[in-house]
């Protein structure tokens, strides 16, 4: 890849966080259901809106994933927290309560995160003497 940008970061971990939200659910080992499966007619189904459902990611999107959810190594606890919240695309309000921030840090700390995240992509070191304004100025085009 040549350059990477913002954008394209952001691109990737909400991929990832799609993946990861479209695995199956963990289920506990030794309990099995004795239930038959029931299956309904086609009666039971009128008036009912199909359903689709998306297929399961590949090997590639899972390793993919994976590697994606290594990068948040590189930010600060709070940070990583906050950047994998948004990527879940959970609303603002919840995520400052959660964290106990203002709207405008946790943005502000958001595209810390996200500028920080492309420097090392990009193969740079982050500057530790320079401010997150810098940081985020040197990224954004």
């Amino acid at each position: 890849m040549a350059e990477w940008t913002p954008a394209i970061v952001e691109a990737r971990l909400e991929s990832a966080a799609d993946v990861f939200r479209s695995l199956p659910d963990v289920k506990p080992q030794g309990y099995f259901n004795a239930w038959p499966e029931y299956f309904h007619s086609f009666a039971d189904q009128v008036g009912q809106e199909a359903r689709m459902r998306r297929p399961k990611p590949g090997p590639r999107e899972i390793t993919q994933a994976d590697e994606t959810l290594l990068w948040l190594r590189w930010l600060d606890p709070a940070d990583a927290r906050l950047v994998w919240l948004r990527a879940n695309r959970k609303p603002w309000k919840p995520i400052c309560w959660e964290l106990g921030i203002s709207r405008a840090t946790a943005n502000r700390r958001w595209q810390y995160g996200i500028a920080v995240i492309v420097w090392r992509l990009n193969g740079k070191r982050v500057p530790s003497k320079r401010s997150m304004d810098f940081v985020v100025a040197k990224v954004t085009p």
